[in-house]
């Protein structure tokens, strides 16, 4: 094995699951890195956070170099075969609000359910945003893990404690890179902070609040690998503290900083533009 061998050859597309599903089909395309096509369309996620299309763009533009090692690691592992057996789609597990609002009080299905409503957010309402892309299907598992990862983003809201807010997007974005590292999750998180900035003239510690959701990410173990349904059961508070998601110190700060400021942490970027 050369140091220089691209992951394709280290890692055989041909490996299958227990039940024959292919680790990766031979119709996939080598990902290609386009930074330039990246820096537009996060250009335009500025203009607009909530069109969500650009950030999906720009995850095309800026593929992984370790998601194929980590999929083929984890699919292929017993752990794999029996989560894909018992979730094999997580939106319709996520969705299903009625089953998960009877579970107890503080649990984080009960937490999940009162954000995704609050917001009016649906685990649906992102795979259709990510499917207006038109990429092809493929059916295999590195499509199965990869959507675990798109699918658990809201979970990640609840379970860190992050909003949705200019910053709070950020955080969360680098709290999963340090679960799952991506250069297109490390643009979208620092130059993001970098545009609020820009932005929005503070004294609120903006980047000690994005490294501090990077160093939170690294420490807790990978959520899209876990049983979704298991955690939803769990205690969102207990989970925290076994996960390690102390509370976000300087998120807070940030939120306290600007309202001391006369400034809604909640319209940040509309108010500077």
């Amino acid at each position: 094995m050369t140091q220089h061998q691209p992951i394709s050859k280290l890692i055989p597309g041909g490996d299958r699951a227990s039940d024959g599903t292919l680790f990766c089909n031979p119709r996939r395309p080598e990902p290609r890195r386009d930074i330039a096509k990246a820096i537009h369309h996060f250009r335009e996620l500025i203009k607009d956070k909530e069109d969500t299309c650009h950030v999906f763009e720009i995850y095309d533009a800026l593929p992984s170099r370790n998601f194929r090692s980590r999929a083929h690691s984890f699919t292929l592992s017993g752990q794999g075969d029996e989560l894909r057996a018992a979730e094999p789609y997580l939106p319709s597990i996520l969705d299903d609000h009625d089953a998960l609002s009877h579970m107890q009080k503080g649990s984080i299905a009960d937490a999940y359910v009162r954000f995704m409503e609050g917001e009016g957010l649906s685990a649906a309402g992102l795979v259709a945003e990510s499917e207006k892309l038109g990429r092809p299907k493929y059916g295999d598992l590195m499509e199965w893990y990869g959507f675990r990862q798109r699918d658990t983003h809201d979970l990640l809201h609840v379970l860190t404690g992050y909003g949705r807010d200019a910053l709070g997007e950020q955080c969360v974005l680098l709290f999963t890179h340090g679960q799952s590292p991506s250069a297109g999750h490390l643009l979208l998180g620092y130059a993001g902070a970098a545009n609020i900035k820009k932005q929005v003239k503070s004294a609120a510690p903006v980047y000690r609040a994005v490294r501090e959701a990077h160093r939170l990410g690294k420490a807790c173990p990978p959520i899209a690998e876990m049983s979704i349904r298991e955690l939803l059961a769990m205690d969102l508070l207990q989970v925290r503290k076994q996960f390690g998601i102390a509370e976000h110190r300087w998120y807070r700060e940030c939120h306290r900083i600007w309202q001391a400021e006369g400034i809604d942490p909640y319209d940040l970027l509309a108010k500077a533009q």
